[in-house]
């Protein structure tokens, strides 16, 4: 797999989704690629308005930064060595966590973003993805076009 294609973006985002549900969480998740641009957008029942861009900053820090998006967080704090960087880029530097890269060979392909819970049940929910993510990777297999979005069943297999 070398780049983010929509049929893989849409199993990640189901990988994602489910994790929600088992939290009971309704989030907001974005993928994108390697230049940070969206690839596929999935909001949840009930998840707020406000997570719509969250997600997509998330992904999109993830992307720019080379760098999940809670490795921000400590360093952003007052007296840290990034302390105010949230404030660059026209705001768009998101310090929450819940953004995370996706990469192949140490190369960025993508990147997730969760919004919807706490950061660390972000993390949780972006996790899942990045794991679905790299047994999409291992087993080579990037065209998934069985993958279906608020399904409680799982449409892809895995070797």
């Amino acid at each position: 797999m070398t780049q983010m294609t929509l049929d893989v973006a849409k199993t990640l985002l189901a990988a994602a989704e489910q994790k929600a549900k088992e939290l009971r969480l309704s989030c907001d998740i974005a993928i994108v690629d390697e230049g940070a641009n969206l690839v596929a957008f999935h909001r949840m029942d009930n998840a707020r308005i406000a997570g719509i861009d969250i997600s997509q900053s998330k992904a999109w820090t993830s992307v720019a930064m080379k760098m999940p998006t809670s490795n921000l967080a400590q360093s952003a704090q007052p007296g840290g060595a990034t302390f105010g960087i949230n404030t660059t880029n026209q705001g768009r530097l998101v310090i929450l966590g819940g953004g995370i890269p996706l990469t192949v060979d140490g190369r960025i392909v993508g990147g997730i973003g969760v919004s919807g819970g706490t950061s660390a049940q972000d993390i949780e929910v972006a996790n899942a993805a990045v794991q679905t993510f790299e047994k999409l990777r291992v087993s080579g297999n990037d065209q998934t076009p069985n993958a279906r979005i608020g399904s409680a069943y799982q449409y892809y297999q895995y070797n």
